[in-house]
């Protein structure tokens, strides 16, 4: 069966609102919402299609879009790859052009719509910010000085990484920390190795590759938890994870590492390779700065992950 491209946009508005549009009744899974674009005819890049569509569809001239996800999905009747991307500059103000009913929603509102199962990691990646931190144990009297200086320097998703520390103390510390990460509409998950890991007060999990693969479906949360995520580093571990119903997950290491100067890297291209085997938001770590942003981006990674590029 020949797979349908397809150029799609997650288009924000300087709200930071996002415009979804309702498929007509007659077309394939008509009658849900979807975020705008079309099909990429032959001679088109992704980029091209997602501008010519935006432009035929809401009447808007898209100045810059950036890659956030790649999906393969087999429906019954169809086979449908999305080339997902974020346009945030863009000029014009949107109208429907073709009589499809369209909003501007919150992220935080688009799983109260319903959408076509194609278009559900599209929510998640949309949900989710391009810098993932991560805050170990090194040394314990930094902690609430590092993890102000993250929220100082705009980071919006933090694991907590404490496997050695006593659970009292890191009581003390979430019981300080997680209001202050509230206040700047910060997650916070906390690393499955730490003790307890499901009694503290965050806003998720996320698995060691042990615990991944020993876990047969997706370990159930506290209510009020929102996220799982995992540490992967192979194919057998990234289809795992989406087996299970992962939210996202880290795969490493990208490029040698101070901490691991032993492990092989997997370079960009195996990275590359990799994030494209699974319709997750897939996050680039191991020897990473900031400024690689863009290179996980173009190699299909929702962002980078990282202990000291947030700190430095």
């Amino acid at each position: 069966m020949k797979t349908l491209q397809v150029a799609v946009g997650v288009i924000k508005n300087a709200d930071g609102r996002i415009l979804i549009s309702l498929r007509d009744k007659s077309l394939h899974q008509g009658g849900l919402w979807e975020f705008p674009g079309g099909k990429i005819e032959s001679g088109e890049t992704p980029e091209q299609a997602l501008a010519r569509e935006l432009n035929e569809e809401l009447a808007i001239t898209v100045i810059a879009s950036t890659p956030l996800i790649n999906i393969k999905h087999q429906y019954p009747d169809l086979a449908v790859q999305l080339h997902v991307y974020i346009v945030e500059q863009f000029s014009g103000d949107a109208k429907s052009c073709e009589g499809q009913a369209i909003k501007w929603v919150a992220a935080t509102e688009l799983a109260n719509h319903e959408f076509p199962a194609a278009n559900r990691p599209i929510i998640t990646a949309a949900l989710l910010p391009p810098y993932y931190a991560i805050l170990d144990d090194a040394d314990e009297a930094l902690l609430l000085i590092s993890l102000q200086k993250l929220l100082s320097r705009g980071v919006k998703l933090i694991q907590l990484r404490l496997k050695k520390l006593p659970s009292e103390t890191i009581a003390k510390f979430i019981e300080k920390a997680y209001p202050l990460c509230k206040q700047q509409g910060t997650w916070v998950l906390i690393n499955s190795a730490v003790k307890n890991a499901q009694d503290f007060t965050v806003d998720g999990i996320h698995l060691t590759s042990r615990d991944l693969m020993s876990a047969i479906r997706r370990p159930a949360l506290p209510c009020g938890t929102h996220w799982i995520a995992a540490s992967c580093h192979n194919r057998q571990e990234l289809l795992h994870a989406q087996s299970i119903g992962v939210d996202f997950v880290v795969l490493a290491p990208v490029l040698i590492t101070k901490t691991h100067p032993e492990t092989k890297p997997l370079g960009w291209s195996q990275f590359a390779e990799l994030a494209a085997q699974v319709n997750l938001p897939v996050y680039a770590l191991g020897g990473l700065a900031k400024s690689d942003l863009d290179k996980a981006r173009q190699s299909g990674g929702q962002g980078i992950a990282a202990i000291r590029a947030f700190l430095e």
